[in-house]
């Protein structure tokens, strides 16, 4: 079984490596050639819940759409998600070996997401969807958004157990990491899924029981998620296919204020009306 991560506390400048607390293993079954992997499980159990929240939650019962209509839109949703996500990632983090690796492309289940590319590819098939069934696009964005922060907290807690995009190196409540097992690492993993999933979940379930006009939650969304992993962004170590833009920012420190200035305008706008 691989070593996924080891887990030790300092509370002292000196680092000493521990033995692990606990391993884990990034492939939860196998047979034969077929592999289940956490990283596709996470996928999986988040389109399943969005789906039951696009059902049955209040502002889901509130879509004047029809089952068939409901199930469409959720595999849209899913469609974008994976698409725009790997899509995102090739051309926001990793053109170039993409460019030199062709095969890999198509090998999510070893990673090379993004969340910037998932969240444009998601808009465009909810935009799509809404000019064909001619309902109001932030009607639907609106309840889309309210779920997809426990979607963000799963991957989040894929990409711990699969060991990677982990945090900057740290002295104290840090964790080892197979891939870095010389350096503590700040588990920033954990951090993004309380913060962008949990905490940010449970706050627009408190502003979408207020019943604001449409828009007001998906602005809150994109406004909050910026500000979140902005934040985070200071303890994750960047891409180092990238490094820091301009030795200042990350990369999804940038994409990120892009996605504050949107959520902003965006409230300005319904606000207005």
């Amino acid at each position: 079984m691989p070593v996924g991560s080891m887990l030790c506390y300092h509370r002292s400048q000196s680092i000493t490596k521990s033995m692990p607390d606990w391993i884990f293993n990034p492939i939860i079954f196998e047979i034969g050639p077929i592999k289940a992997h956490w990283y596709g499980f996470m996928y999986a159990l988040s389109f399943i819940l969005g789906y039951l929240y696009v059902n049955y939650s209040k502002l889901g019962k509130k879509l004047d759409l029809s089952q068939k209509d409901k199930d469409n839109l959720v595999i849209i949703i899913i469609a974008g998600v994976i698409l725009g996500g790997r899509l995102g990632y090739i051309l926001f983090y990793n053109l170039e070996f993409y460019l030199s690796h062709p095969e890999k492309i198509f090998a999510v289940w070893e990673g090379g997401m993004s969340f910037h590319g998932g969240l444009l590819g998601s808009a465009l098939g909810m935009f799509l969807f809404s000019k064909q069934k001619k309902i109001d696009l932030w009607k639907i964005a609106d309840v889309i958004t309210s779920f997809a922060p426990i979607g963000i907290m799963l991957v989040r807690i894929a990409n711990f157990i699969n060991g990677e995009l982990y945090g900057r190196i740290a002295t104290q409540y840090c964790i080892y990491f197979p891939t870095d097992p010389e350096n503590c690492r700040y588990p920033s993993q954990l951090i993004q899924a309380a913060l962008e999933g949990l905490i940010l979940f449970l706050i627009l379930q408190w502003i979408a029981r207020k019943n604001p006009k449409t828009g007001v939650l998906s602005g809150s969304f994109l406004i909050l998620y910026g500000l979140f992993r902005i934040a985070v962004e200071f303890v994750r170590e960047p891409d180092p296919q990238i490094g820091f833009l301009w030795d200042v920012i990350t990369q999804g420190q940038l994409l990120s204020i892009l996605m504050v200035g949107a959520g902003a305008i965006l409230l300005i706008i319904r606000r207005k009306k």
